[in-house]
């Protein structure tokens, strides 16, 4: 299973993939160990994400854990030096409407900090809306369209 965008390559992260790229991270592992126990986590993790056509890895994207009640939360990740290219909106936006076509989910949240700029405007454009926030944190999420 992988998913193609106009730029980006995303597949779900599996012990080959972590072997053969520099990909580290606790939620990584995390996700690796979810799977081995429990195959149907396979997509409702860690996607990776390369740049096409050269194949370079430039960071991870997903999900945490798989639907619940209808919802997902996402999470992304781009590397310092493929920031400011739209990536993490491109690979976002997929994501989100990969979830909407399994049928499974209905409502995909997200987080971040209040001054997280970057993530503010990537949230913004895979039309995203904020529902809460605290000192810290906004919290948002965008619902399936009928």
């Amino acid at each position: 299973m992988e998913m193609l965008t106009k730029r980006l390559k995303l597949i779900p992260c599996s012990e080959e993939l972590v072997r053969n790229d520099e990909v580290t991270g606790e939620h990584i592992s995390h996700y690796l160990q979810s799977v081995s126990i429990d195959p149907s986590m396979e997509g409702w993790g860690v996607w990776l994400v390369y740049l096409q056509p050269e194949g370079r890895f430039i960071g991870d994207i997903g999900f945490k854990g798989k639907p619940h009640k209808g919802v997902v939360e996402v999470g992304y990740g781009i590397r310092k030096e493929a920031q400011n290219h739209g990536y993490a909106t491109e690979a976002v936006d997929a994501l989100i409407n990969w979830a909407f076509q399994t049928g499974l989910v209905k409502k995909v949240k997200a987080e971040c900090l209040k001054d997280n700029e970057a993530s503010i405007k990537v949230l913004k454009k895979v039309m995203m809306n904020i529902t809460d926030e605290d000192e810290q944190m906004m919290y948002w999420e965008r619902k399936l369209e009928k």
